[in-house]
């Protein structure tokens, strides 16, 4: 997929990843043909993403919260039913800390979507600008305890501090995406549209070097890393009424953004991390690509 060739003095971003807890997801609900006894120890990962001339600092997601009491009653009653036993030994913002930066310090938020094991605890990032898709303003909107029963809080993250991005503003095209925003006019960063999963679902296409190189931050674009490969495909699971469901609302969509990945995979200077990534988290896990480390670039 051909990418925009870098300028003179291309401004890029160094990114780490940060802890942001883990959840037992049964495997069949992603991966098709898992068997039902099969469950797998998922990563919420989140990044940090710093500018090379502005120093602007963006976090990318913000993992589990550790106090999941605090969770509407149906995101507690489905965490439940899946047995999805979250943990959070270091949260994002002690995440930070640990590298020598106060969740203080951060300037803006960007969350892929609206679920809980990415939106975590928004109350430390008292002077960040949280940026979200369009349609995550009509899931606040009839949130918990607006509706009772809504597997979304109406208070997921500060709506006086949150940037909807509209169709208007996702108005570049960039590689395999036709709807993007250049975050901050210089090609550093693009938030691209990544529809299917959810409404709002967006991710983060970073360049990570003034020679070429990119980092795609896929959030929850397929949940097993072999679904962008191809070698398997999206999985099902039957909810309490028996009823198979995907955990895309819209799958043809979400396998048109898979396809979009895909392409990317092609370009030899193209990462690609999604956030449930158990292969990647296993191999870097405690190394230099988590803060106060960075990612490499690839080359």
């Amino acid at each position: 997929m051909s990418l925009p060739s870098p300028v003179a003095d291309q401004a890029y971003m160094n990114i780490s990843a940060l802890e942001a807890g883990s959840l037992n997801v049964p495997l069949q609900n992603i991966v098709a043909g898992s068997s039902p006894t099969d469950f797998i120890r998922n990563p919420s990962l989140a990044f940090l993403l710093c500018h090379s001339k502005s120093g602007h600092r963006v976090v990318f997601d913000l993992g589990i919260r550790r106090d999941i009491n605090s969770l509407p009653p149906a995101v507690r009653w489905r965490i439940q039913y899946f047995d999805f036993q979250p943990e959070v030994p270091q949260d994002v913002a002690e995440s930070l800390k640990a590298g020598g930066t106060l969740p203080e310090q951060i300037d803006t938020v960007i969350v892929s979507h609206l679920h809980w094991d990415h939106v975590g605890d928004p109350e430390p990032f008292k002077n960040a600008t949280f940026v979200v898709g369009e349609r995550c303003r009509e899931i606040l909107a009839a949130g918990y305890p607006v509706t009772e029963d809504a597997p979304f809080s109406s208070t997921a993250i500060p709506v006086e501090r949150t940037r909807f991005l509209s169709e208007l503003d996702m108005n570049s095209a960039i590689g395999p995406y036709p709807d993007a925003i250049d975050y901050f006019g210089d090609g550093s960063m693009y938030i691209v549209d990544a529809p299917g999963h959810i409404g709002g679902h967006v991710n983060i296409l970073a360049r990570t070097s003034a020679e070429g190189s990119w980092l795609l931050l896929g959030g929850d674009s397929a949940g097993d890393f072999r679904l962008i490969t191809g070698e398997k495909e999206i999985g099902h699971y039957s909810d309490v009424n028996g009823c198979f469901r995907c955990i895309h609302v819209d799958k043809e969509l979400a396998l048109e953004n898979i396809r979009r990945i895909r392409g990317l995979l092609s370009n030899p200077k193209v990462q690609v991390l999604i956030a449930h990534d158990v292969p990647w988290y296993k191999e870097n896990k405690g190394g230099p690509a988590f803060y106060p480390g960075v990612i490499p670039a690839k080359t």
